[in-house]
């Protein structure tokens, strides 16, 4: 019987040890919980937050009635707050959503919305059944019922904190995020290191937790309260945040500076600081999220030169990895890092050369270098190849992509480096199948004299006799010789002339498309099928057309669908050497790479004999 004793005595030794080493919210005793049927007007209980610094403060609430069905994931519950708490911040705050609402001491849901302009201090409760559900789907076990109606008010949104953005950046940044009904505001702070000591052990119900997205020299998040915690696994918020479903954003511990009281709407200001987790479930309902788990992320190098200022910048960050977040969050990234070195925002020449590594693409890389000029924001223009490269493989209809790792160089100058192409001569007018032809092409930079560059094209072997058409363009440029040539041949439709690929069949396909299109600082000759001997006369310079400056989408800002393809290499300036690329449909295709952004286009003509 003692044997029996001194070995139970040992067990209940070491369980409670175990007890004791573990964090917090793993041993906080479960409360009970206060379904919506029981719940009547003239209620009263508390609610639970933080105003400032980490102290979690309690204020009243009064129980005004239960709305049927008028949130996103079923019945509302309409309260009235009051109290100390309640008098100092003016009302219901941002970044008090998730505050846990207690009446009898049983848990009856979060703090989730309220009115702007109006009484901030009437508000309306999520359920914490409805929240409840959000675990289940973790699990894959459930899944949640179709949103019955929006909320009558509005979300007591999670104030969306912006750390190291300039102010052009926090611009687009804000542009961007329309579509979540989310506006960045500017704080100070820095990331502190992530996964320093087990922070999760001050996490409990009313204490404010950091949802962020970009974590690194920069920092963007939204600052919420925590509703409910059991075990490893934590609920907040109360309402959505993106309402994206199944997520992957980082879970932060987080520091409140103040909360201040507004006329339209008040707001707690604070940072994220250690990473203690990941959310993965942002619904109707709120938020859940898991300590100790952390998610997939996309590391962002980016070192940006200015010339003018004569000094570089590096910066790093963590970009949540989102197939439709990572590419905006990335490229307004690398356009904040570029505001931040230049310290200005206007005309200039960019060039750019990124590299993204990558499981799932051919050789695991993509690499792509390109030169733009604007007299508008250069640094929003040099950015929007990083974003299609981003979003082409993160979007692609062919197979999922992990992105392991985005380096990108940028050099900056407000120099304008463009240069027109004036006239191009070839040095015969008779050539025959694989003879070498000399064009010399005479462009005129910007505020300096004209220089002659020179490419060999290469007749092709199976060109057939008669006069061969040349296209000599810019390699941001579509021709009118080219765009001429496809309307004589039948194609009617002028909407389609610019349409000369299709579409990838494979990401591939898709892959090689972007990394070998034409560059803007290119001169590109390639042959034209024309029906019309005379199209020659079309004249050079002003008969190019470029493609729209656009940073949305496909095609890259000033770079048009190219029908050709040429490898992604570093050219020459001076004595360039002409690299050679076949495109799909057997026409040859050559260029040089100059220190010009290239515009215009001209042709010339050869008479092939056998």
């Amino acid at each position: 019987m003692n044997i029996l004793f001194n070995i139970l005595k040992r067990c209940l030794a070491a369980l409670a040890a175990v007890f004791v080493m573990l964090p917090i919210a793993y041993v906080q005793a479960a409360p009970e919980f206060m379904p919506v049927d029981q719940i009547v007007k003239g209620m009263h209980g508390t609610a639970k937050t933080v105003v400032a610094g980490s102290q979690i403060e309690e204020f009243g609430v009064e129980v005004l009635g239960v709305m049927k069905q008028k949130g996103p994931s079923g019945d509302l519950i309409l309260v009235r707050t009051y109290g100390d708490v309640i008098e100092r911040t003016g009302g219901i705050a941002q970044g008090m959503s998730g505050s846990p609402v207690y009446i009898n001491g049983k848990l009856v849901g979060a703090i989730a919305y309220g009115w702007s302009l109006t009484d901030h201090k009437i508000g309306m409760v999520t359920p914490i059944a409805d929240m409840l559900k959000l675990w289940e789907l973790n699990g894959g076990q459930a899944e949640l019922q179709a949103p019955t109606a929006e909320a009558p008010g509005n979300a007591v949104s999670t104030p969306l904190m912006a750390s190291g953005f300039g102010e052009q950046a926090l611009k687009m940044l804000a542009d961007k995020l329309k579509p979540y009904n989310l506006t960045p505001y500017a704080v100070s702070g820095s990331m502190s290191d992530a996964n320093n000591g087990i922070a999760y052990k001050t996490v409990e119900p009313g204490s404010t937790v950091g949802v962020q997205l970009v974590r690194g020299d920069i920092s963007l998040g939204a600052l919420g309260t925590v509703t409910y915690v059991e075990g490893d696994k934590l609920l907040a918020f109360g309402h959505p945040f993106l309402k994206k479903g199944k997520v992957n954003y980082f879970l932060t511990d987080a520091e409140v500076y103040t909360t201040l009281n507004g006329m339209e709407n008040s707001f707690k200001v604070g940072t994220s600081t250690e990473t203690i987790g990941m959310i993965t479930q942002d619904r109707g309902a709120g938020i859940a999220g898991t300590f100790g788990k952390f998610p997939n992320i996309v590391p962002l190098r980016i070192s940006v030169t200015d010339k003018t200022l004569g000094r570089t910048n590096d910066l790093w960050a963590q970009v949540v990895q989102d197939e439709e977040l990572a590419p905006v969050l990335s490229a307004v990234s690398v356009f904040n890092a570029i505001e931040k070195t230049t310290d200005r925002v206007g005309s200039g020449t960019a060039r750019i050369s990124f590299e993204i590594s990558a499981a799932g693409i051919p050789g695991e890389v993509l690499k792509r270098e390109n030169m733009f000029y604007t007299q508008g924001n250069v640094g929003e223009l040099a950015v929007a190849e990083v974003h299609e490269a981003l979003a082409l493989l993160t979007g692609n209809q062919f197979n999922a992509v992990n992105i392991m790792d985005v380096k990108v160089n940028v050099t900056v100058d407000s120099e304008r480096r463009t240069a027109t192409i004036i006239e191009a001569k070839a040095n015969t007018a008779v050539a025959k199948p694989g003879d070498k032809v000399d064009i010399a092409v005479k462009i005129k930079p910007f505020r300096n004299d004209p220089v002659t560059r020179h490419i060999t094209y290469t007749v092709p072997k199976e060109q057939q006799p008669g006069t061969l058409m040349l296209s000599v363009r810019g390699g941001g440029m579509v021709s009118v010789a080219q765009l001429v040539g496809k309307r004589q041949n039948g194609e009617e439709d002028f909407s389609k002339l610019f349409m000369t690929k299709a579409k990838p069949k494979s990401l591939e396909e898709a892959v090689k498309e972007l990394v070998n299109r034409d560059r803007n600082n290119d001169i590109v000759v390639e042959a034209i099928e024309m029906n019309m001997p005379d199209v020659a006369s079309a004249g050079a310079g002003k008969n190019a057309k470029p493609v729209a400056d656009t940073f949305e989408t496909s095609p890259s800002p000033a770079l048009p669908d190219s029908s050709g393809k040429k490898p992604a290499k570093t050219g020459r300036t001076g004595s360039e050497v002409a690299k050679t690329a076949k495109g799909d449909d057997s026409k040859q295709k050559v260029y040089i790479t100059t220190d010009y952004i290239i515009d215009g286009d001209t042709q010339v003509m050869v008479n092939i004999t056998k």
